[in-house]
Order: C-alpha cells, then sequence, then structure tokens
C-alpha cells in the first residue's frame, strides 16, 4: 500500500531565485538516492543493534528485500534466545529440547520433492533450490501462539519463486507442507503429542504472497538444525506453527490439507491460524504477547498484538469478506 500526502504550502520565489532545470533534476536524483539509503541504513542499523552474524555457521548473505513489508524497523532478537528457545516437537516438546537434540539433524543432503497437481513436479536438491532465486534478507516479527514473540532476520526468497517454476494446474487450490520424520535424527518423534511427519498448509494464494518466504538461514548464516535447517516456510502473518520446518516435500491439492495441530486440537487451531488479538485461544487470550528478550518472569513487558502480526496492510486483502472467528 502506498500513502500519498499533500506538499506544505507552495510560496513563489522571485525570478532570480529560480533554480535552472538541469539543477533541479539533478538535486531530485540526489535526494531520490540519498532517501533510500537512509532507508537502507535504517533497516541496516536496526539489525546492527542485535543481529550482527554469529559467526557459527556457514555465510548466507542476501540482499535487502525489496519487498514490502518485508524489513520491520524493530530491533531483532538476540540470536542466543532464537535459537535456543522455540518449538520443534521433532526434538522434544520443552522449549529448551531442539537446541539440546538437533545435534543428530544431517542438514545434508537434503532433497525437497514437489508433486501433485503442478505441470513441473520434480525432486530439488539444496543447492539447486539454493541457485533458484536470488536470495534476500527479510527482517520478519514471529508470534507464537503461546502468547511470545520475537523478531528474526531470514534469509531466502518468496515461496512464489518455487511456485512459478512447477507451474500449478488450474484445479490447485491448496499447497501442503510435509516435514522429516526420522526417528534416528529426531527423538521427539517418540512421542504420541503428534501425528507424524508433521503437515501445515496454505491456499494457493496466501503462498503466492511475496511475504511468504522460503528461508534457508537467518542472522546472514544457513539455518540452525533447531530453527529448521535446512529450509522451512516462514508465513509471517500467521502463528509460528504455520512455518514448517526441515521441509522435504511439498504437494498442491484441491482439497484443504489435513494439518497437524487442526487434527490434533480442531477446538484450538483452525486450518488458517492468522495472529488475531481479538479471537482468544481456548485457553489463554491472544491480546498481548511477550517479546522474548524484553525481561523474564512476572517483569517481562507485555505489548499488544498486532492482526495479521502487523502485515495487515499487506495481507488482509487476502481474507476480504471472511468471518475471521468463524475461519481461525
Amino acid at each position: 500500500m502506498i500513502i500519498r500526502t499533500d506538499r506544505d504550502g507552495f510560496v513563489h520565489p522571485r525570478s532570480s531565485e529560480i533554480t535552472s532545470r538541469g539543477a533541479y533534476l539533478q538535486r531530485r536524483q540526489w535526494l531520490a538516492g540519498l532517501a533510500a539509503a537512509g532507508v537502507a541504513w535504517a533497516s541496516r542499523d536496526a539489525w546492527a543493534q542485535s543481529a550482527q552474524r554469529p559467526g557459527k555457521l556457514a555465510p548466507l548473505p542476501g540482499k535487502a528485500s525489496t519487498v514490502a513489508g518485508a524489513t520491520t524497523m524493530e530491533k531483532a532478537t538476540s540470536y542466543e534466545d532464537v535459537t535456543s528457545y522455540n518449538n520443534f516437537y521433532e526434538f522434544g516438546t520443552d522449549k529448551s529440547d531442539p537446541v539440546a537434540y538437533a545435534g543428530k539433524l544431517k542438514p545434508r543432503p537434503w532433497t525437497v520433492e514437489v508433486e501433485g497437481l503442478v505441470n513441473k513436479p520434480g525432486r530439488f536438491d539444496l543447492d539447486a533450490l539454493l541457485k533458484l532465486a536470488p536470495m534476500e534478507e527479510r527482517i520478519y516479527r514471529l508470534r507464537c501462539v503461546e502468547g511470545w514473540s520475537m523478531v528474526i532476520p531470514w534469509q531466502g526468497y518468496s515461496l512464489a519463486e518455487l511456485i512459478k517454476r512447477v507451474e500449478p494446474q488450474g484445479s490447485a487450490k491448496y499447497v501442503e507442507f510435509v516435514t522429516l520424520a526420522d526417528r534416528q535424527q529426531m527423538p521427539g518423534l517418540r512421542s504420541n503429542v503428534l501425528d507424524w511427519p508433521y503437515v501445515e498448509g496454505l491456499r494457493l494464494d496466501e503462498a503466492q504472497h511475496p511475504l511468504a518466504l522460503l528461508a534457508f538461514g537467518m542472522y546472514g548464516e544457513v539455518l540452525p538444525n533447531q530453527n529448521g535447517a535446512p529450509v522451512r516456510l516462514m508465513v509471517p502473518w500467521k502463528y509460528g506453527f504455520k512455518s514448517g520446518k526441515s521441509i522435504v516435500k511439498i504437494r498442491f491439492v484441491e482439497q484443504m490439507p489435513r494439518t497437524s495441530w487442526n487434527l490434533a486440537a480442531p477446538q484450538e487451531y483452525g486450518f488458517f491460524s492468522n495472529v488475531n488479538p481479538t479471537v482468544a485461544h481456548p485457553r489463554w487470550s491472544q491480546a498481548t504477547e511477550r517479546r522474548i528478550g524484553e525481561g523474564s518472569g512476572l517483569f517481562a513487558k507485555r505489548r499488544e498484538t498486532l492482526m495479521f502480526n502487523g502485515y495487515e496492510a499487506q495481507v488482509g486483502q487476502l481474507y476480504a469478506g471472511m468471518d475471521l472467528r468463524k475461519f481461525y
């Protein structure tokens, strides 16, 4: 969405004060370049506050994204918090289990199979996926259904780039994502908390939205195992569980997929799972959130949760006319 504002009132100058056309055009170009540089610098400055490349894994640089809404000016959550406090039930249900047990995950070799209602199905190895489109840097908010949030710099490109290559057929209405389920590498699969493998899904138009990200890295490096290596989904306007980790299959289908959490607890987790502070979870409110890194326990700062996690201007039109209390 482009917002235009009127200029202040104009007072006509004396003829001796009028700038030549050539100088005026050069000044306009210079100011435009300065403004663009200022936006880019502000974004990089927000990154620099807490998101310097940690130097722990292989570098994965990306150019600053030009997608509307792709870079928040909020301070990034520390790398230490992001990599040590997360949900990845394949390694255990505690927030510290992924970092403790994900070391066994082997992110190479890796392939992602694309099948279903597409004209060009196939298997993509990781290197092919990495080269499919230019890598971008995007700084997204992540809001989890339990009431905590983070701000994370990701490296990847719009999922739409892959979708375009495989050419969905007219009957394809949804995209299903299947993640790795390997008991040798993932001790959490021994539990019956969910039916494995983990499955998530999006409407095709949601998956094609420029903000829906196929992510291969964060903080300028490849993804850590506990954060979904080597490739995951990131849908910033939905609750975090919609963004499947360690993806091995992408399937294009006509019917709405039966997703893991919707099967496990349909009264709590609907298919859409958009961040909506006006619709409470059956066991807690979604009106506020706790940003990880901003205090702990009783002293943790609370902030108001934004509709669609703050991305309403970019994605709200996808749900025009829908009852978002019914389609939760």
